[in-house]
């Protein structure tokens, strides 16, 4: 039973902008209420403003402006060293950086290729609770224990979806990337799909060199920049690294920083303290799928008869969006706030629903209670193309057709679906797809 907490807010309707950010609050409860088989308490939050301390305004570089086209990688090399130094950074520092940085075809090959078939979200599922991975990730947080249960206090983040992450990033820091982050990000840079985005990595690379937060001796990460145990690239570990083990830097490969430093961008990200990142729900017969990838508050959905697998108190404000992964045949979940947390690493809400998993089976929590429909087969990349250019053509505008199942096409595809006698549940598969996607 999903037992429900109306929970109302009130706010002075004027208040300085610097009194926003922090607040103190009493909260009165008031008598339970039954509203069918739903309890409802409803609460009333005094919120009374508390002052801002604004830390001083950070002096940042400006970023070095690209030329139009480069014939050679030297002739990029040359010319970004000259634009890093003219921007600020220290001469000696960059010529080192870029001197040891050299072409590296395989990166390139990496970040412009495309998976053959699109991935069942079973699979990544089945990935994330591996035997081996849950096995070592109770053993680790078994380990790490109290200074995990140290971060989930100060930042409000479940220890062990703090594991989970460390778990998927980096196999609880073993694997860490074996490509030279210089060369990989200059490979990047030079290639020109994402050169600000590389060029940026680069110029945040060289400010925690010099302030002695990454050593010179100690630059291997992935070939996409991913640095340390929870692999941040450089812009996100300069911004977002936490000193973990008070030494005065923030190594991401140490152990302490890279925890600690995971804690600390979840709860910036947004995570809310006491949520988990989703909910196991049943859909009543006879449910509107229409509302499928909507958000609504939890009365609201508690209104259209969807009720929690597992018993839980939920407050009837909070927002939740409603997903299924696998279509009217697999789970039924509804996201949290902390879900799109999660999403900070990784755009996916695959990955998401991965560490998620894999946080509960560190706990010793139990899993998803529907099962999936392996039946299902994905589509290829050449038919999700196909899938795109004809939805659009149609009228359900996939915006652009790159092979690769995004937001957008499942919108788009669910719109389709409710006009042509499918459920729309918005899961494309070799069945559910096969009038779109052959020639």
């Amino acid at each position: 039973m999903m037992s429900i907490k109306r929970h109302f807010a009130l706010v002075p309707a004027v208040l300085p902008v610097l009194f926003l950010a922090s607040c103190a609050t009493q909260t009165q409860t008031n008598k339970p209420v039954r509203h069918g088989n739903v309890q409802v308490t409803e609460s009333t939050t005094i919120v009374r403003p508390a002052p801002v301390i604004v830390p001083p305004n950070k002096v940042v570089k400006p970023a070095p402006a690209p030329k139009a086209s480069y014939s050679s990688f030297a002739d990029w090399k040359a010319d970004f060293t000259t634009r890093a130094i003219a921007s600020g950074y220290n001469s000696s520092d960059v010529q080192r950086l870029m001197g040891s940085a050299s072409l590296n075809q395989q990166v390139i090959s990496l970040d412009s290729g495309q998976p053959e078939f699109s991935k069942m979200p079973w699979d990544y599922a089945d990935s994330a609770v591996s035997d081996a991975r849950v096995n070592t990730g109770r053993s680790k947080f078994a380990e790490q224990r109290a200074y995990l249960s140290t971060l989930e206090s100060r930042y409000g983040v479940n220890a062990e979806i703090i594991a989970a992450i460390w778990g998927m990033e980096s196999a609880y820091g073993v694997v860490t990337g074996n490509s030279y982050l210089p060369s990989a990000l200059a490979s990047l840079a030079y290639d020109g799909r994402r050169q600000a985005f590389a060029e940026s990595q680069l110029l945040s690379l060289i400010t925690l060199l010099q302030r002695g937060d990454v050593s010179w001796s100690q630059l291997d990460g992935s070939w996409a920049g991913g640095m340390g145990q929870t692999q941040f690239i450089p812009t996100t570990w300069l911004k977002e690294g936490v000193d973990g083990d008070n030494n005065g830097h923030k190594n991401p490969w140490s152990t302490a920083d890279a925890l600690a430093s995971t804690a600390s961008y979840l709860s910036n990200a947004g995570w809310v303290r006491g949520l988990a990142p989703f909910y196991e729900v049943r859909l009543p017969a006879g449910f509107n799928y229409n509302a499928v990838g909507t958000k609504q508050s939890v009365a609201q959905w508690a209104a259209l008869g969807i009720d929690t697998i597992a018993d839980v108190s939920l407050n009837a404000n909070t927002p939740m969006e409603l997903w299924l992964p696998a279509g009217k045949d697999g789970p039924a979940l509804l996201l949290s706030k902390n879900f799109d947390a999660i999403k900070v690493y990784n755009n996916s809400n695959s990955y998401a629903l991965g560490v998620s998993l894999l946080g509960k089976a560190i706990a010793r929590q139990g899993g998803l209670q529907q099962s999936w429909p392996r039946y299902e087969r994905p589509l290829s990349t050449t038919q999700v193309t196909n899938l795109q250019q004809r939805l659009t053509r149609a009228g359900y505008d996939t915006q652009g057709a790159d092979g690769v199942i995004g937001t957008n096409t499942r919108k788009a595809f669910q719109r389709w679906q409710a006009d042509n006698g499918q459920t729309p549940d918005g899961f494309i598969t070799q069945r559910s797809a096969t009038s779109l996607t052959a020639w």
